[in-house]
C-alpha cells in the first residue's frame, strides 16, 4: 500500500494550500499553460539533465528526457524538466574531477529548492554519475538513475575499435612512427560513431554498473547502448517506476547499505572497472554515511575473479557485453560473491532482479570456474611512497613489471612532463620509473586524467610499449599499462612524493603490496626540513571553494562540508 497521501507530498506545500504564496505558484504555472489537473494530488518529479551541445555522451538525452517525461505523465505524475552543468569529459578543463562536487552541489540544492518529491537523474560521461547520486543521497529523495549507454564499437580499415585503450595503442604507434597522419586522420573518424559513453569498459560503464549494482536503476539499464531502441523504453519504464516509488518513499538512503556498497565493490573488481571507481565509491559512501576504506577493496580483491573479458583489460566491447546478457548476466555469475538480498529501486531484490538473467557469450562474460583473472582486478598498494594508499589496475598491466625496481624520473608538472619526454637527452632506460607529481587533487588541481605518462619516443622506437609509471593523477578508465595512480597523500600538500628525487630508487612489487623509494629515514627527515609548498594557483572563486575543501583521495576527494547524513531543514514557502 502507498505510505503517503496526496496532501503529504513534498509538492503540495507549494501548490496545495489556499494562500497567497501558492496562488503565485499555481498563476505562474498557468502562465507556462499548465492546469491543475495536470499536479494536483500528483507527485512532482524533477528529470535532473545533463545533456549539452559541448558533451557528446549525453547528445541524446534531450530525447531521453521526453521519453522519460511520457513515463511520468502516464504513471500519473506530474514531469519537470531541470537542466544541470554537465560535465563532458573530452572537452572540459583542467579536468572534470574538479567540477563532480559543484554538480553534486546543484543536484542537491535543485532537489531541495523546488517542488520535487522524486527525481530522475539522467547522465552518464564519467564524473556526471558519480556527482548526480551524490546530490540525490543528500537530498534523499526517491531517486532514478538512467545512464546515457556506451556508444557503438569503432571501426578503422575492417578493425573493431575501443575508445582510450585504441587511441593510446595508435598513438603510441604513431608516435613510434609505426602509422602515418593519414591512417591516424582514419581512426579519428571511425572510433567514436554515435551518442552514448565510451565503449570500453572505462569509467563510465564502470560507474553505470556501480549505479545499477546499488540498486539506483531498472534491471540491466547500465549495459543498453546508447541508440538502442530498448534504451529508450528504458527511459520510458524508469519514468513510470518513478511515480511508484514516490507513493512508496523509497529513498536512496533506504536500499543503501554497508552490504550494497560491498557488492558495488565487488562488482568493479570482477569488471576490472576503472580505477576511478574507488574514488567515488568512497564519496558515495561518505554521502550516504557509510565507511569503506582502500583496506576493503584490497581485501575483496585478493579473492574476486575478474570474469568480463572488455577492454582495457580484455578483448571486447560494451556492445558484446550487451548482448552477451549484460550485467544481470553478469552478476549472476558473480553471485556467489554477492549479497543478494539488499534492496533496489525495481521494489526487488538484487537476487531478484537478476533470478532469471543467462549469458549468451561465454567468452564475453565468464563464469567463476573460468575467469579472465583469478583475482586482482585493482589492487591497493601502500609504502613509504604511498602511506595511506595508491591504486594499479594489475589486470591492465604488463605482468612482467608487476615486480619491479628502477631509477625515478621525476616530473614537477604535466608542462614540464611534455617539454622533456621526448627529449633525445633524457637520462632514461627500459627500466626507469617515470614519476609525476603536483597532479593530485589540489595540486594540478582537480587531479586530472594525467596518469597514463607517455613513453620516451626514443624508447619507443626502440620497441618499449609499456614501462612502470606513477602519479598523484588519475588515469581513464578507457587506458592501460602499468600506472600507479592516486597516491596520497599528494605531493602537493607535503605527501613522501614531494621528497622524491631523480635518480633515487623506487620498489613496486604488485603481489606484496608494496610500492616504496629506496631512500632511508634520515634522509627524508633532511629533505623535508628543506622542501617547500607550492603557492595554490586559485585567488577567489569556486576554485578557491574547491582547494580549500577537497579531500584526498583516499577518502574520496568529496568536499568536507557535503558529507554525511545530517539533516538540512526543508525551504521556508513564503
Amino acid at each position: 500500500m502507498p505510505k503517503k497521501s496526496a496532501k503529504s507530498l513534498r509538492s503540495y506545500r507549494w501548490y496545495g494550500p489556499d494562500d497567497l504564496r501558492s496562488f503565485g505558484h499555481r498563476s505562474r504555472a498557468a502562465s507556462m499553460g499548465c492546469v491543475h489537473a495536470d499536479y494536483e494530488g500528483k507527485p512532482v518529479i524533477a528529470i535532473i539533465n545533463t545533456w549539452s551541445d559541448i558533451n557528446p555522451c549525453h547528445s541524446h538525452l534531450r530525447e531521453r528526457a521526453e521519453d522519460v517525461k511520457r513515463g511520468v505523465l502516464q504513471a500519473g505524475g506530474f514531469p519537470l524538466e531541470m537542466p544541470a552543468i554537465t560535465l563532458g569529459e573530452t572537452f572540459q578543463k583542467p579536468t572534470t574531477m574538479m567540477y563532480r562536487n559543484l554538480l553534486a552541489m546543484e543536484t542537491e540544492e535543485l532537489l531541495r529548492s523546488y517542488p520535487a518529491d522524486g527525481c530522475v537523474l539522467l547522465g552518464g560521461c564519467d564524473k556526471t554519475t558519480p556527482a548526480l547520486l551524490m546530490g540525490a543521497i543528500s537530498m534523499n529523495l526517491p531517486a532514478v538513475f538512467v545512464p546515457a549507454g556506451p556508444m557503438l564499437r569503432g571501426n578503422w580499415r575492417g578493425q573493431v575499435l575501443g575508445s582510450g585503450a585504441d587511441v593510446i595503442k595508435y598513438w603510441t604507434e604513431r608516435r613510434a612512427g609505426g602509422i602515418d597522419r593519414q591512417a591516424w586522420l582514419e581512426i579519428e573518424q571511425g572510433i567514436a560513431r554515435s551518442a552514448g559513453t565510451c565503449m570500453t569498459m572505462g569509467t563510465a560503464s564502470t560507474m553505470a554498473s556501480v549505479t545499477e549494482v546499488l540498486g539506483f536503476t531498472l534491471p540491466g539499464a547500465s549495459t543498453v547502448p546508447a541508440v538502442d531502441a530498448n534504451h529508450r523504453k528504458m527511459a520510458n519504464l524508469s519514468g513510470r517506476r518513478i511515480v511508484e516509488m514516490v507513493w512508496e518513499d523509497l529513498k536512496p538512503r533506504d536500499i543503501l547499505t554497508e552490504r550494497s556498497f560491498a557488492n558495488a565493490m565487488t562488482a568493479v573488481l570482477a569488471l576490472s572497472g576503472s580505477t576511478n571507481a574507488i574514488i567515488h565509491l568512497l564519496a558515495l559512501a561518505g554521502r550516504a554515511g557509510i565507511k569503506i576504506t582502500l583496506e576493503e577493496f584490497d581485501s575483496l580483491s585478493r579473492k574476486t575473479p575478474v570474469l568480463a573479458n572488455l577492454r582495457p583489460s580484455g578483448d571486447y566491447l560494451m556492445e558484446d557485453f550487451y548482448y552477451a546478457g549484460g550485467l544481470p548476466a553478469f552478476l549472476k555469475a558473480l553471485s556467489p560473491y554477492l549479497d543478494l538480498s539488499c534492496r533496489t529501486i525495481s521494489g526487488k531484490t538484487l537476487g531478484e532482479n537478476i533470478e532469471r538473467a543467462e549469458i549468451y557469450n561465454a567468452q564475453v562474460i565468464r563464469t567463476p570456474e573460468n575467469p579472465v583473472f583469478s583475482s586482482g582486478g585493482l589492487v591497493i598498494l601502500r609504502g613509504n611512497l604511498a602511506p595511506q594508499g595508491a591504486v594499479i589496475k594489475a589486470a591492465a598491466a604488463s605482468p612482467g613489471l608487476l615486480k619491479h625496481t628502477g631509477r625515478a624520473i621525476v616530473f614537477d608538472t604535466y608542462n614540464e612532463l611534455n617539454a622533456r619526454i621526448d627529449d633525445p637527452a633524457l637520462a632514461v632506460t627500459a627500466d626507469s620509473v617515470l614519476v609525476l607529481r603536483n597532479a593530485g587533487p589540489k595540486g594540478a588541481p582537480g587531479m586530472p586524467e594525467w596518469g597514463n605518462l607517455p613513453i620516451p619516443q626514443k624508447l619507443l622506437k626502440a620497441g618499449v610499449r609499456d614501462m612502470v609509471r606513477i602519479s598523484d593523477a588519475r588515469m581513464s578508465g578507457t587506458n592501460y599499462g602499468t600506472c600507479v595512480l592516486h597516491v596520497s597523500p599528494e605531493s602537493f600538500v607535503g605527501g613522501p612524493l614531494a621528497l622524491l628525487q631523480e635518480g633515487d630508487v623506487i620498489e613496486l612489487d604488485v603481489e606484496r603490496r608494496k610500492l616504496n623509494m629506496l631512500v632511508g629515514d634520515a634522509e627524508l627527515s633532511r629533505r623535508r626540513t628543506i622542501w617547500q609548498p607550492k603557492k595554490a594557483i586559485y585567488p577567489r572563486g569556486y576554485g578557491k571553494l574547491f582547494i580549500e575543501h577537497i579531500t584526498q583521495a583516499d577518502q574520496g576527494c568529496d568536499f568536507d562540508f557535503l558529507e554525511g547524513t545530517e539533516s538540512i531543514p526543508e525551504p521556508e514557502i513564503h
